[in-house]
């Protein structure tokens, strides 16, 4: 077994029976990317966040987003200080290695945008001055359905900078018979332990880079894109930076189970993560077809040409 599979079993200590949430998530901080996880209330989002920057002994800070948040209260601010007679910097929470945007739509988008300049360019400008982010730098937000009240959708130019968007969903009645007993995942994430050191984690980014890809795989992701772009019921195509996305996940999907190439189920396996909050139809104002969507590019574009 690989270490890259120890981390997930450590992790799914706290969050059971969600293994296939577990290795999307990793897959996404191996590929360098920023997670969206959307899901109702009481779910494991958070318990999930915690595990992943624990097995890998990250820098964490947790920040709740609410209404009256604003965009200093994660970038930081400039203090007077009487003893110096200048202002000083006073880093907020996006100064660590993993954070985590707790119910990130609650937040107005003026306070949404903070993250922009972090999440592209690992950096954050305040007062003029432009300071880099601790290398890594992972953002891992939460948010609930828009449907339900007190939320702000996250426009188009955000949800584009993360990565991949996953849900965890109900657990299974055994697990859920656990926690009834007193087993939740909070109270096991005491019982997580690093499973490596940021170190090995880059080496198995490195090593992701390294996986794999025949033409035929490049023409399958580019089939998929053009057809995300030449349909009427697809307000916008799939991006550059999309397809791209797309391949590198797939890199890191196929090295997660153990092969040195990257095959078409590969590619099908992360997609639905990958593109479906950057899809919706031209009547959707809230991204709920994004789903409906992808399974068109699933059923209608073919493996081989």
């Amino acid at each position: 077994m690989s270490q890259l599979q120890q981390l997930i079993d450590e992790v799914e200590k706290a969050l059971s029976g969600k293994r296939e949430a577990i290795e999307l998530a990793v897959c996404c901080m191996l590929s360098g990317g920023h997670l969206l996880i959307e899901d109702l209330p009481g779910m494991g989002k958070t318990t999930l966040a915690h595990a992943l920057a624990k097995v890998l002994g990250l820098e964490f800070q947790r920040v709740q987003f609410t209404s009256d948040l604003l965009p200093s209260d994660i970038t930081g601010v400039s203090v007077y200080s009487p003893k110096s007679e200048q202002f000083e910097f006073v880093a907020g929470p996006v100064f660590s290695q993993l954070l985590l945007a707790d119910e990130i739509n609650r937040a107005t988008p003026k306070t949404q945008s903070a993250l922009l300049e972090a999440m592209e360019e690992r950096q954050v400008t305040v007062d003029g001055k432009t300071r880099p982010l601790p290398s890594p730098f992972f953002v891992i937000a939460t948010q609930n359905p828009v449907f339900q009240s007190g939320t702000f959708a996250l426009p188009e130019s955000q949800l584009d900078r993360f990565l991949m968007r996953i849900a965890i969903g109900y657990p299974s009645a055994a697990a859920e018979r656990q926690m009834l007993k007193g087993q939740s995942g909070r109270n096991r994430l005491n019982d997580i332990t690093p499973v490596m050191n940021l170190a090995t984690f880059e080496q198995w980014q490195q090593q992701a880079q390294g996986i794999h890809c025949s033409e035929a795989i490049y023409d399958y992701v580019q089939r998929l894109v053009a057809y995300s772009r030449s349909q009427a019921n697809f307000a916008v195509g799939l991006s550059p930076r999309a397809s791209l996305a797309l391949l590198q996940c797939a890199r890191c999907w196929a090295m997660l189970h153990d092969r040195q190439h990257v095959l078409p189920e590969d590619v099908q396996s992360v997609l639905p993560s990958v593109v479906e909050h950057r899809l919706h139809e031209p009547s959707d104002q809230f991204g709920q077809t994004g789903t409906a969507l992808c399974q068109q590019l699933l059923q209608r574009v073919a493996v081989v040409a």
